[in-house]
């Protein structure tokens, strides 16, 4: 019988396609396993280790895994970056991503990584605010304003709501005020901001590399 770490006898994709082909051979006895991903194969962007694993098997398992943190983007106009921000608030396996404001927002550049990425809607910045309140978890804004506490200094906490705006106009005024603190990210050319989803990728990894790595900010 073959194992689920072993796949090099399994009908490879061609070089232009992702993921594998039928699994050759007896079928492996593994209820996490999809049958209709056995029998046609499994081409979705996913890491070998779930290969042929049903969906809500996989999200079990990320749920185990899950980290601490938070992230919220604001939605009022339909950024097409909040896409790309569910995109990597999967990949760094962040405990929820929230909505603020419109429900319906583009998916797009998520690449179907909200199958396995919770995200939770919220009305609006109140309702973020007091869901953060009942749980402990302070609100941190990244934005580059004046006032703003440098990222790259700041002891991200544990536990936390990373908040970041929409592109263009950045965080409202609205969004300052259930702010604990607002996180500027050290930029050195000329423009005045770096992309929404940028930002989020660069905030999530600071948190990463503090507390999966345990490199504390720079003094």
């Amino acid at each position: 019988m073959h194992e689920l770490s072993d796949l090099r006898g399994a009908d490879l994709a061609a070089p232009s396609e992702v993921g594998v082909g039928p699994w050759p051979g007896e079928w492996p006895d593994d209820p996490r396993l999809d049958p209709e991903l056995l029998a046609a194969g499994d081409r979705r962007n996913v890491v070998d280790k779930y290969r042929y694993w049903k969906l809500e098997s996989i999200v079990e398992d990320l749920d185990r895994q899950r980290n601490p943190f938070h992230v919220a983007i604001e939605n009022w106009q339909h950024d097409l970056n909040i896409g790309s921000v569910v995109r990597t608030a999967n990949a760094f396996l962040a405990a929820e991503v929230h909505i603020v404001g419109n429900r319906k927002w583009n998916r797009r550049g998520a690449m179907v990584t909200d199958r396995y990425q919770h995200v939770r809607h919220q009305p609006s910045l109140a309702d973020l605010a007091e869901f953060a309140s009942a749980r402990g978890l302070p609100i941190l804004g990244i934005d580059n304003l004046p006032g703003s506490v440098p990222l790259e200094t700041y002891a991200l906490p544990r536990e936390c709501v990373l908040l970041f705006g929409q592109e263009g106009p950045g965080l409202t005024a609205e969004a300052h005020q259930v702010c604990t603190s607002v996180l500027s990210i050290a930029q050195f050319g000329s423009t005045r901001s770096i992309n929404a989803s940028a930002a989020a990728a660069i905030a999530m990894h600071a948190w990463i590399r503090r507390h999966t790595f345990g490199q504390p900010p720079a003094s």
